[in-house]
């Protein structure tokens, strides 16, 4: 991560991508930092120096030459960023939610309400102002993609199934990567820079998702990547990062939050998109009517 001599960079998507696309780079000591950085930005924005170091397991000075490294001239304008950052509220579903999450609690029943409140959580922290522009953002890019690729291996291949499956309707133009029988060189080798690959994975990562990425970002596909924290290797060279909470009491990592952002940017896409999106839903529903694929209730 270079020093810049153009001045400060101002905006906090700007620093985590930074940070994001070079921690690997970083130094032991830059690293603790930069993780702190990444995961906490509340404690950032309202901590002294000295308190945040302490909760990093690094020196003031670290903190200090980390954001040096950003382009700061010194620690206090790489903190008001943070600062700047949290004071617009974020879009929460906090009436409904709490309401319902205090409702009819059963001691008996601790593990059923732990799941529910980790997902309303987990939720509550998808709905944020930044969140909306990417989701924006996110459907600018694929509307005006010649094709759309969609990947996501063992645990996350539910999101990538559902996304392609629900996007496939509207946009004829996605397509699930299933990488399997070694197929997936095979898969992704006809996408290059007029396309995009939606990309979905969790801690742990899936090799098969970084080597997709790998493929995809030497032809020049924009990549769109849906994923747990900014450390995680499938970020480095994304056009579009989200990182979406995934906490539960359950052995493993909730995908909720994903669905559900899957939806929205679909959404997004349909909402904004030309009409020949929403006559592709008609059409699509009609033929499966016709075909029989659903029972009518009487």
């Amino acid at each position: 991560m270079p020093d810049t001599d153009s001045g400060a960079t101002t905006g906090l998507d700007s620093i985590n991508q930074q940070l994001a696309e070079h921690y690997s780079a970083l130094s032991p000591q830059l690293k603790r930092a930069a993780s702190y950085v990444l995961e906490h930005p509340m404690e950032m924005a309202f901590q002294s120096i000295r308190k945040t170091a302490q909760a990093a397991s690094v020196t003031p000075s670290t903190l200090v030459r980390l954001a040096k490294r950003l382009g700061f001239e010194s620690y206090e304008p790489f903190r008001e960023v943070f600062q700047s950052a949290v004071q617009s509220a974020p879009v929460e579903l906090s009436g409904r939610a709490s309401k319902l999450k205090h409702q009819h609690r059963n001691p008996e029943a601790a593990l059923f309400v732990e799941v529910g409140d980790a997902a309303f959580d987990n939720i509550g922290k998808l709905f944020t102002a930044d969140n909306q522009t990417r989701v924006k953002e996110a459907a600018e890019r694929m509307l005006k993609a010649r094709r759309i690729a969609v990947v996501g291996f063992r645990d996350t291949f539910a999101c990538a199934y559902h996304f392609a499956y629900v996007g496939r309707i509207a946009m004829p133009e996605v397509t699930l990567i299933r990488g399997q029988e070694g197929g997936l060189l095979t898969e992704l080798a006809p996408f290059n820079e007029q396309d995009v690959v939606v990309a979905f994975g969790f801690e742990p990562y899936c090799a098969e998702t970084v080597k997709a990425l790998e493929i995809t970002r030497a032809n020049g596909v924009q990549a769109i990547v849906i994923t747990d924290t900014l450390r995680s290797p499938l970020v480095p060279g994304a056009s579009v990062t989200f990182t979406v909470a995934n906490a539960t009491p359950h052995f493993f990592p909730s995908l909720l939050a994903a669905i559900t952002l899957s939806e929205a940017i679909l959404a997004e896409c349909v909402a904004f998109g030309p009409d020949q999106l929403v006559e592709n839903v008609a059409s699509f529903e009609s033929r499966m009517r016709q075909l029989g694929a659903y029972v009518e209730i009487v």
